[in-house]
């Protein structure tokens, strides 16, 4: 069986082939790494890139810290009192083009000295035009993925997907989703080291899947209006990232270390007030598809 160290040494190739097959697609900038400790206990190795042909902003982070569960987590969790050990891969792209889907993806692992273990993950995309064919594509590989390890997956992480990646005070999801797991335990039917082979299936995912929805959008023609949509859209996230997202929530609450946890905010974004796009326009066909329960595979 997969011990806490091995899986951590393959989180971090992980990181280190996304890092290189992304920089390969972008054709211009490099990853910058800054390396970090938490005092409480581990840390991490964030890496940055900035200005590139295709890539804007785009962070790629591997962390591994351990130490005493905080109060707040053993609340939120319903654990009882232990030391923890969490390690994992985070990554957010903003692109340059507004033709080019925002996209994240994080696969991680979560141990108490109590004995509970568990995984969790996934990858979400978030266009700021939704391209039919784009999302079929999308989905479809993330379909395939799962279908390799369990029937039932897809749909199961597709639906925790539109509910978790879902902007409440907004009424629309933040993107079109993906595919989203938390806490995959190990149980009579399912070993740690199967859950760990479908979570290195998601991860190795990421970088066919995107680096092909560069290649392919990144030089279509756009102006100011699109470039206006994309800083509204960056809002949305934003929103959601700081508002809602437990993977955020869990990184203040463990004391880590702050610009790596705030990597996934874009350089720049909008708030304009009460905006709404005209109703003949490609931004307000977008908005007609930020909903929860579409089939994409089938679009």
């Amino acid at each position: 069986m997969y011990n806490k160290e091995e899986i951590t040494q393959w989180f971090m190739s992980l990181q280190d082939d996304i890092c290189d097959e992304l920089e390969t697609a972008d054709g211009s900038a490099k990853f910058l790494e800054d390396p970090w400790e938490r005092e409480e206990g581990g840390g991490g190795r964030t890496r940055i890139l900035t200005q590139g042909n295709v890539i804007e902003k785009g962070g790629v982070a591997f962390s591994a810290v351990y130490g005493k569960t905080p109060e707040k987590i053993q609340r939120a969790l319903q654990l009882s009192p232990s030391d923890f050990y969490a390690t994992g891969v985070s990554i957010v792209i903003h692109p340059q083009s507004p033709m080019v889907p925002i996209i994240h993806m994080n696969v991680r692992y979560f141990e108490m000295d109590n004995g509970i273990k568990w995984f969790g993950g996934g990858i979400d995309l978030t266009p700021h035009y939704i391209n039919l064919s784009d999302a079929q594509y999308f989905h479809q590989a993330l379909k395939e993925v799962c279908d390799r390890h369990r029937p039932e997956y897809y749909d199961r992480f597709k639906n925790w997907a539109d509910d978790y990646f879902y902007i409440k005070h907004r009424d629309e999801s933040r993107g079109i989703g993906g595919i989203f797991f938390d806490r995959l335990s190990p149980t009579e039917e399912t070993s740690l080291d199967t859950i760990f082979h479908f979570v290195q299936d998601v991860g190795r995912a990421f970088a066919p899947i995107y680096t092909h929805l560069m290649q392919k959008n990144s030089n279509l023609a756009y102006g100011e209006q699109e470039k206006n949509w994309q800083l509204v859209r960056r809002g949305r996230y934003v929103e959601f990232n700081l508002v809602l997202d437990k993977g955020t929530k869990f990184g203040l609450d463990t004391q880590g270390r702050i610009e790596s946890i705030l990597m996934s905010l874009p350089p720049q974004a909008n708030w304009q007030y009460n905006y709404i796009p005209p109703i003949d326009s490609p931004e307000y066909q977008t908005l007609q598809y930020l909903k929860k329960g579409i089939n994409w595979v089938k679009a």
